[in-house]
């Protein structure tokens, strides 16, 4: 295992450094976002074709990971296309000054994520690596676990695109769809596909150890880069007060009337 998991870093390294060139030669290090998504998707595979057991459990994990990588660092690149860098990477690059930038951006930025990659993609690494029975019932709860997570997750971004398009111009706060029964559609629909993979290891060796897995993307979502980054951002619009009163921050729950 340890074997496998300093090959994955290795990957990670080399995949994240073309990510921070690709960022410098277009300055714009909102790149690492699209790298992001499809760096879960490459160790997947890789430790998927590295095994060479092609199990039912790791076809449908490997499969889970590729639809979800896929679909986000897709969607980010559609939803980017032909505009700046993200706000939150310039602010930084602000702070930071230009004397120290790039040893900031490489490491602060590119392999930061590398390791927390490295980190939340180990369900997937110990699902891959590992002799793997008949799919159980746990198995498919956690699918149909995961499949609700991805409708969270990929409707709330739909609709929240859509909303911007729209109104954008005039300020409005999207209250409407899914973002009527929690703040943060999209982030509860991540933290809860992250969970069902790890329910999948369940039955392996290392599922416990597998764990730091859906608990960190959980962390990141809830304490540090997720929630509270938007809800700060939304705190500037004078509906937030109300919006905030009625509306669950993250589990999906009726508005208060």
């Amino acid at each position: 295992m340890l074997n496998i998991l300093l090959q994955c870093a290795a990957l990670l390294f080399c995949y994240m450094s073309c990510g921070f060139i690709i960022a410098q030669i277009k300055k714009d290090n909102s790149v690492a976002d699209i790298f992001w998504g499809f760096g879960f998707v490459l160790i997947a595979w890789f430790t998927l074709f590295k095994s060479g057991q092609f199990f039912p459990r790791q076809i449908l994990a490997t499969a889970l990971v590729t639809i979800w990588g896929a679909r986000l660092s897709g969607y980010i690149i559609f939803r980017n296309w032909g505009k700046k860098e993200d706000p939150r990477y310039t602010q930084l690059a602000e702070k930071w000054g230009a004397s120290y930038f790039y040893l900031h951006s490489f490491f602060k930025v590119f392999m930061l994520q590398g390791l927390l990659l490295l980190i939340i993609v180990s369900s997937i690494i110990v699902i891959n690596s590992s002799d793997s029975g008949a799919l159980g019932p746990l198995a498919v709860f956690a699918t149909m676990l995961w499949l609700v997570g991805f409708f969270f997750e990929s409707i709330g971004d739909w609709q929240l695109y859509q909303f911007i398009k729209k109104s954008e111009p005039h300020g409005k706060l999207m209250q409407s769809g899914l973002w009527s029964y929690t703040r943060h559609p999209n982030y509860f629909g991540e933290v809860l596909m992250w969970w069902a993979i790890w329910l999948i290891t369940i039955p392996l060796p290392y599922w416990l150890i597998a764990i730091m897995s859906p608990l960190t993307i959980t962390g990141l979502l809830l304490f540090v880069s997720g929630v509270p980054m938007a809800e700060k951002q939304l705190e500037k619009n004078p509906d937030f007060a109300n919006y905030k009163d009625r509306t669950s921050i993250f589990f999906p729950w009726p508005p208060k009337k």
